[in-house]
């Protein structure tokens, strides 16, 4: 797979999605939309996941120390 954002790939992975709830793929076709999504949804988690912990670097409080939060939109303003 190219060297894609996560943005780019996720709005491919919604692209076949579509495709594949149309219906209107042949078999072979539909198999082959459902391994690219694959390879997308993979590849989408990793980046989230790498994400995720450099976020938790930026989290630490003056003494150095690690403070994880679980996120909730209601908490910005």
């Amino acid at each position: 797979m190219a060297k894609k954002t996560f943005e780019q790939s996720l709005k491919q992975l919604e692209q076949i999605v579509q495709e594949l709830e149309a219906g209107d793929l042949s078999l072979e076709k539909a198999v082959q939309k459902f391994e690219e999504g694959i390879q997308l949804t993979k590849y989408c988690a990793a980046k989230l996941d790498e994400t995720e912990k450099k976020i938790s670097v930026l989290m630490q409080d003056s003494q150095g120390n690690l403070s994880e939060e679980p996120f909730s939109p209601e908490d910005e303003t």
